[in-house]
């Protein structure tokens, strides 16, 4: 970015950028905003930002881009629209220089994220019946969001046909439920504390779903402890509990949440953390042959990348002298919308933009197969993330995370047996 735009684009994220919901979150607790087309922000929790800003190299390529922290205020524009907007934080402008905001959403176009307040009318003309209604039927929406919100909650799986010929990533926005979920809790939280505190600070990160047209997630739980060492016997109890009720405890590794959409039938297919807490070691296994699964056909070449990278992971954490990554997530991402290449003997320019279907009426002519896609694997949350370096921490840890690597070691051999039965 020059000088100049880069300049500009300060100028106008210094006036204040609305913060959208990130739509390909699948899991995790803590709400998670896009900030644009290729960074999101989270709550900044001040181990995981030490995390960020101490990473050592190595394992840079397996975390998200870290690209600094901004401020985040709760508030409403004139019409009572609850919305969240980002500043730079004070003296922190030549950061911003190296930030991408062209396509941020400017202050002054805010998104309708709740339903809006009644408006007090100043108007006398306008008759207190028209008010009484509008105020009621403002009421019965708001229930009815809330009856629908309620449902999501208790669907563990759920699936929505798209229009396939649409833009299938543009329809994730509208069915979501975890994304919903999380963005409901948040503006909830901060709403109940807008009295006492109003400037929140977030860590803005590489939004790794952004190269892909329509992002596969799948959000691992790793390791067989999740507990960090400065949790309450409460906390403790609670988290050991549940990785003795999950694959946690028994493979080091549970489903956290997945979003995949199925070609085949034209579906997105969400499944949710509680879902994934109640399988067993075979249903582990099922949830990952559908993560791969396109509903027409099993996404065979996306193994030798996984599996290689999962690999690469596993020999860099196993040199990490005394960090513990407790309750970290693993996030592998593919994109759901295939290319289809032709076969040697043909020319590939000249069927550049041919459509899946017509790929399928000319299977008589050319031979056609999808080409290895691009697969990402990469370690997020680092929120109780622990090292010998962290000087405050009581407890320092010696050697490997050894339950992380057993998580690793046995979602490889898992990957490897899907790979290997399907081509039997």
């Amino acid at each position: 970015m020059s000088p100049a735009f880069g300049a500009m684009e300060v100028e106008h994220y210094s006036k204040g950028v609305l913060l959208e919901p990130f739509v390909h979150q699948v899991g995790g607790h803590s709400c998670v905003l896009r900030f644009n087309d290729k960074t999101i922000c989270k709550p900044l929790i001040q181990r995981e930002h030490q995390f960020y800003e101490t990473l050592p190299t190595e394992m840079r390529r397996f975390t998200p881009q870290y690209e600094g922290v901004v401020s985040v205020s709760f508030e409403e524009d004139e019409d009572g629209n609850l919305c969240l907007i980002a500043y730079p934080l004070n003296g922190d402008h030549d950061n911003l220089e190296n930030l991408d905001n062209s396509d941020c959403e400017p202050k002054s176009k805010l998104l309708r994220w709740t339903n809006k307040k009644t408006m007090l009318l100043e108007n006398e003309k306008i008759p207190k019946e028209w008010v009484r209604q509008h105020r009621k039927e403002e009421k019965m929406k708001s229930h009815k969001l809330e009856e629908e919100f309620e449902w999501l909650k208790k669907s563990e799986v759920l699936y929505y046909s798209v229009e396939k010929k649409g833009n299938v990533s543009s329809q994730f926005k509208h069915h979501n439920p975890w994304s919903m979920k999380c963005h409901q809790q948040q503006l909830q939280r901060m709403k109940e504390n807008a009295k006492h505190r109003n400037q929140y600070k977030f860590i803005l990160l590489e939004n790794l779903t952004s190269r892909y047209e329509v992002p596969c997630v799948l959000d691992l739980k790793m390791g067989t402890r999740q507990h960090g060492d400065d949790a309450s016997e409460e906390k403790k109890a609670n988290q050991i509990r549940k990785c003795q009720q999950s694959t946690s405890a028994v493979i080091g590794v549970r489903v956290c949440g997945m979003q995949v959409y199925q070609a085949g039938t034209g579906q997105l297919m969400f499944m949710n953390k509680y879902h994934g807490r109640k399988l067993s070691v075979q249903g582990f296994k099922e949830a990952l042959y559908q993560f791969f699964h396109n509903g027409k056909y099993l996404r065979r070449e996306l193994f030798e990348s996984v599996i290689k990278k999962l690999t690469e992971l596993k020999s860099v954490l196993e040199k990490q002298e005394s960090y513990r990554f407790y309750s970290s997530s693993l996030l592998i991402i593919y994109d759901g919308k295939e290319r289809q290449e032709v076969a040697v003997d043909s020319d590939p320019e000249d069927l550049e933009d041919l459509s899946e279907e017509s790929s399928d009426e000319s299977a008589g002519a050319y031979a056609y197969k999808p080409t290895a896609s691009t697969v990402d694997v990469r370690m997020i949350d680092f929120a109780h993330t622990t090292c010998k370096y962290y000087g405050e921490d009581s407890v320092v840890h010696e050697g490997q995370d050894t339950g992380y690597v057993f998580g690793l070691q046995n979602l490889i051999d898992i990957i490897k047996e899907i790979r290997d039965e399907s081509s039997e």
